[in-house]
């Protein structure tokens, strides 16, 4: 098939370059000039593991090409993509500016029937809106079709080839067959793909990711009560994560959730809900408690600085939302630097990833280390605010060696108590004794 893709953020160019990969024909299209040629010429403007690879291999095979010409990009294709951004307005509503501007766009320039597909995450009644806007300026035939993505950032990739489930929302025969057709290679062992009106589906992908937030926030909650109660988070999960009914995933306890879905997501669809006079009370607890969990390790590096943290200087290992990401957006690690240095303290931070996005807002506000181990130097004390691998299995004698004291902050539980104590450190997790 020949597929255009409008917009190569995060979503666009996996999107692309995955169904090139399944011998498609993909143009991608964006209004970023230099973002294109950099694209033309084979470099990769995200990072996103074992993307590249796939990348590079069909720009060679001519089966991925980008543009600036969004006529140019849709004339052959008989599938248009909208992966455009959708970001928060102040109230939390989704900005469709972005995509109504395309559709509106596309009006003008369509010739003959196209499936348009709204693969951005859009609040319920978008797909109506998208084709009021093609419809103002094309009175022929086409179809406007919901096909949310659920791509993890880190295995995006996996996530699209070897998808869970397809949710495709449209009535259009047309563009039933042509979506079956296309996403068939993907499904191959036997996985869904599942048909609903458009409004299902667009509220399909805001559900599943304020479920997923929920159940992150649960657990945050039952670690803060662990503190109190004596108990111990990481066998509360595990007894908990074995309920086949609950499974295991999302029940990690941490410094609360960040990146570009799950806090957009949930605040627009309490807008949504807010809109039809619903109170989605579940959803704003959530969103307080997320709020507050990112400043969970604060207290407990103030009390034990005796609430003075002028002139202390922290190592911060982690900057991204998650490991296998450089994506910083709501990223509790940003929190927890504004605080800190509101405080008076300094920083030295190093993430594999993500330090050039920081340094972009962040400027000479902080130190930027080469290695994790230089991050350490003179410092009072290590937080960790993201779980990279690396991190796991550090050469704790470097640790001890490097910083002033034997103190770990641990926003993610990468350690275990028992061996921290042998090792002689002072440390506080999340949901756990601390161990002193």
């Amino acid at each position: 098939m020949k597929i255009s893709v409008v917009g190569t953020g995060y979503v666009g160019l996996v999107t692309g370059t995955c169904f090139a990969e399944t011998g498609n024909q993909v143009t991608c299209v964006d209004i970023d000039k230099a973002k294109v040629d950099k694209l033309s010429n084979g470099q990769v403007t995200i990072y996103e593991p074992g993307l590249e690879k796939i990348f590079l291999r069909n720009l060679k095979e001519n089966r991925l090409k980008f543009t600036t010409n969004l006529a140019e990009g849709v004339k052959d294709a008989s599938i248009v993509f909208l992966a455009l951004p959708t970001p928060p307005g102040e109230d939390g509503s989704a900005d469709l500016k972005y995509i109504l501007g395309v559709a509106d766009e596309l009006g003008k320039i369509l010739t003959d029937y196209k499936v348009i597909v709204d693969k951005s995450t859009v609040p319920v009644g978008t797909a109506d809106k998208v084709k009021a806007a093609v419809a103002k300026n094309y009175k022929g035939d086409f179809a406007v079709v919901s096909n949310p993505e659920f791509l993890r950032e880190g295995v995006a990739v996996d996530d699209f080839m070897k998808p869970d489930r397809v949710v495709v929302g449209t009535t259009d025969k047309k563009a039933i067959k042509i979506m079956t057709d296309l996403y068939a290679p993907f499904v191959r062992s036997g996985n869904p793909v599942i048909f609903m009106d458009e409004k299902s589906a667009e509220l399909t992908k805001y559900a599943a990711n304020s479920f997923l937030a929920v159940k992150i926030s649960f657990m945050n909650e039952i670690a803060r009560l662990c503190e109190r109660l004596g108990a111990d988070v990481d066998m509360v999960r595990k007894g908990v994560g074995s309920d086949e009914r609950i499974g295991k995933r999302f029940l990690f306890p941490g410094i609360g959730y960040g990146g570009s879905c799950f806090p957009k997501d949930v605040q627009a669809l309490v807008k949504s809900s807010n809109e039809v006079n619903y109170e989605f009370e579940i959803l704003n607890a959530v969103i307080k408690v997320n709020e507050e969990q990112k400043l969970f390790l604060l207290p407990k590096i103030e009390s034990f600085y005796n609430n003075d943290l002028k002139g202390k200087h922290f190592a911060l290992w982690g900057l991204a939302f998650k490991p296998n990401t450089d994506d910083i957006r709501e990223a509790p690690a940003l929190y927890i630097i504004k605080a800190l240095t509101e405080a008076g303290a300094t920083i030295s931070a190093y993430d594999p990833e993500a330090m050039p996005n920081v340094k972009q807002i962040l400027g000479d506000k902080i130190e930027f280390a080469q290695n994790q181990y230089d991050a350490l130097k003179n410092a009072d004390a290590l937080i960790i605010a993201t779980e990279w691998s690396e991190f796991r299995t550090p050469e704790f004698e470097k640790i001890k060696s490097s910083l002033k004291s034997k103190v770990i902050f641990d926003g993610r539980n990468v350690y275990e108590r028992e061996q921290m104590r042998q090792l002689g450190f002072y440390y506080e997790s999340v949901g756990r004794e601390a161990v002193k």
